[in-house]
């Protein structure tokens, strides 16, 4: 274990397909050599690179063997007073942020209402013409 702390300044300027770094669970890891093998595409990787990949991590529902892949290329820590900065892209425009999927919220909320509606309508109109 390297003990290296990093910001999230350190981490930013780490943004390109040579040079790719992510924070994961407020550790930093240099995922520059990984992105060809990635088995989700370079492409997740570079959008979530040079910032906190923590939440796009966690959604996908990495296996153990995935999480051992990430360990291999741990070069320190996020230091605890650090705060996030806004990412630039290789060309010098922000890099487009991370949006959680709304699948997260909207299935919950339909299947929330769709019980309700089963439990007080459909019910409610059985019982009656009982």
């Amino acid at each position: 274990m390297s003990g290296q702390l990093y910001t999230h300044a350190d981490v930013a300027q780490h943004n390109k397909r040579d040079d790719l770094w992510m924070i994961v669970d407020k550790k930093v890891y240099n995922v520059t050599k990984f992105i060809d093998e990635h088995p989700g595409g370079d492409e997740l990787l570079l959008d979530e690179g040079a910032k906190d990949a923590t939440q796009a991590f966690e959604d996908v529902g990495h296996t153990n063997d995935a999480r051992e892949i990430l360990e291999r290329y741990y070069i320190g820590d996020l230091d605890p007073t650090s705060t996030p900065v806004a990412v630039q892209s290789p060309n010098g425009s922000p890099a487009k942020q991370a949006k959680g999927n709304p699948l997260r919220v909207i299935i919950p909320v339909v299947f929330f209402i769709g019980y309700f509606y089963w439990r007080f309508f459909i019910l409610n109109a059985n019982a009656t013409k009982q």
